[in-house]
């Protein structure tokens, strides 16, 4: 103890910003437990550890009382005043009872205290310095996989990929480099939990503004984004400057930039497309590939109707709907998608639903 543990404690102040004072009193607070523990006392006893020499010191404590009830551990005044004249009612009066062998027991406690207030502050330094960075992309490798749950090591501490935030049909090999979207860090009794994804469509936008210096300088801007992970994404981007191409900025010269965030999700396709504040050409373009002929919008209901070729009829839904879906979400408009026999049936009045 004594010069050492003084030591120990301004260096913990000095390297991981540990007040040397809260520590002093942590130590006392829990020599006071070690005390009743091991010596039996159930006085009121207070430590006081000497900041200069490190010496540490019971005390039990009594209050000057007029007359002291039978199962206190107070002290008469008449008696008080045996020790010293002076005292009044309501004094307190400290009684040095230092075991021989308590320095020991002092030494023991302060070090588990010390180790659990580094602990502490070891967990509280990573927490802040990883809930700052909530909704970006960290590195990590694959460490262990446990029920389904993915659990990546990020040097510091380790993140968790829930079963609900992995690609489906997305193998993590053991030992593999990952890149995840961190969807929130949480306080634990265990120290901070880091939450993150695969398929939150911030994943993607991300990735974009690593892979594209126009999105990362803010040339270009990435308005919406619509994600059915491992399968599909439409992202609509804009361009401050007309004379700039923001989906030629994004696809990159051969497709290299956009190709590189697709090996990246696995093979996921990737349809960029330019936004506009038109709703419609916002709607036409967000069917991509389909070609539309026609986008008739019913701003009250915030649905529009949109007429494509019969031969891109399935194109324009898409396998299983997926198409119209994801450019609904990416709209966030209601879209009913006509072929055009069928809206030339409805403009005539012989349109069924049969037909």
């Amino acid at each position: 103890m004594k010069h050492e543990l003084l030591e120990a404690l301004e260096q913990l102040e000095r390297e991981k910003g540990i007040s040397k004072a809260l520590l002093l009193e942590t130590i006392e607070a829990a020599l006071i437990t070690a005390y009743k523990k091991n010596f039996g006392s159930s006085h009121n006893v207070k430590v006081l550890i000497d900041e200069n020499t490190g010496d540490v010191r019971v005390y039990s404590r009594c209050e000057v009382v007029e007359v002291p009830d039978e199962d206190s551990f107070d002290i008469a005044l008449e008696d008080a005043r045996k020790i010293d004249p002076n005292y009044e009612l309501g004094d307190i009066i400290d009684e040095e009872v230092t075991p021989r062998d308590f320095g020991r027991i002092a030494a023991q406690t302060a070090k588990q205290v010390v180790v659990q207030r580094i602990r502490e502050a070891e967990r509280s330094i990573i927490f802040d310095e990883f809930v700052d960075r909530e909704s970006e992309i960290v590195t990590g490798t694959v460490q262990r996989i446990s029920k389904g749950t993915i659990f990546i090591n990020l040097g510091k501490t380790e993140a968790v990929l829930m079963p609900s935030e992995q690609i489906p049909g997305e193998e993590y090999p053991q030992g593999g480099r990952i890149k995840t979207f961190i969807v929130e860090v949480n306080k634990t009794s265990k120290g901070p939990q880091i939450v993150v994804s695969r398929t939150h469509p911030g994943l993607v936008k991300r990735l974009f503004e690593l892979e594209v210096p126009e999105i990362f300088s803010g040339e270009v801007e990435i308005k919406a984004i619509s994600r059915e992970a491992g399968s599909r994404t439409k992202l609509a981007v804009y361009a401050r400057n007309q004379d700039l191409d923001p989906v030629g900025s994004c696809v990159g010269p051969k497709g290299t930039r956009v190709q590189n965030i697709v090996n990246e999700l696995g093979g996921e396709k990737i349809d960029i497309i330019e936004w506009s504040e038109d709703p419609a050409v916002f709607i036409s373009n967000a069917l991509s590939p389909s070609k539309v002929d026609l986008v008739v919008v019913h701003e009250v209901e915030k649905s529009a109707t949109v007429v494509v070729p019969d031969y891109q009829l399935s194109l324009a839904i898409g396998k299983e709907g997926q198409n119209a879906r994801l450019a609904a979400k990416l709209t966030n408009w209601k879209i009913d998608i006509k072929s055009a026999s069928q809206y030339e049936k409805i403009k005539s009045g012989s349109y069924t639903t049969e037909a």
